[in-house]
């Protein structure tokens, strides 16, 4: 199965002049722990993540309402192609710690969102155990 079956889409995302409190809210109101930061033509720059929320604004006191994304958001974009089969998406979560991927077309545009429960959903739990636990051993990272 390729990644584009079962990606999320549309995809709400950010850039990263925006604010964090602007991000928050969408984070909010899409019910999502996450969102891509995308330039003007849509690719991927990086992403802001509730706990980069917590751990770069929240915790050094950064005024939530006037901090721009580009000052806290992960820089590192993990992504896999629309193309690519869901074990490359797996193998990807798992070597870099990661619950959620970026799904981009041929260009570098962001097209959509895989989690790794949309990969279980999809390949069984016995299947993903391995790349779970790959996920759960993250270290805690800072940009």
């Amino acid at each position: 199965m390729r990644c584009e079956e079962i990606m999320k889409k549309p995809v709400e995302c950010c850039g990263p002049d925006d604010t964090v409190q602007a991000a928050a809210r969408k984070m909010r109101d899409a019910e999502i722990g996450f969102v891509p930061i995308c330039d003007s033509s849509n690719k991927v720059l990086g992403t802001l993540t509730d706990r980069d929320i917590v751990l770069r604004v929240c915790a050094d006191n950064k005024p939530v309402a006037s901090t721009k994304i580009k000052d806290v958001m992960t820089r590192e974009a993990i992504t896999c192609k629309t193309s690519d089969d869901l074990s490359r998406a797996e193998q990807l979560m798992g070597q870099h710690h990661k619950s959620r991927l970026m799904v981009t077309d041929n260009s570098g545009k962001l097209v959509g969102v895989i989690s790794f429960s949309d990969i279980a959903d999809h390949e069984g739990a016995d299947r993903v155990a391995e790349t779970a636990r790959q996920i759960t051993s993250r270290e805690i990272h800072t940009h």
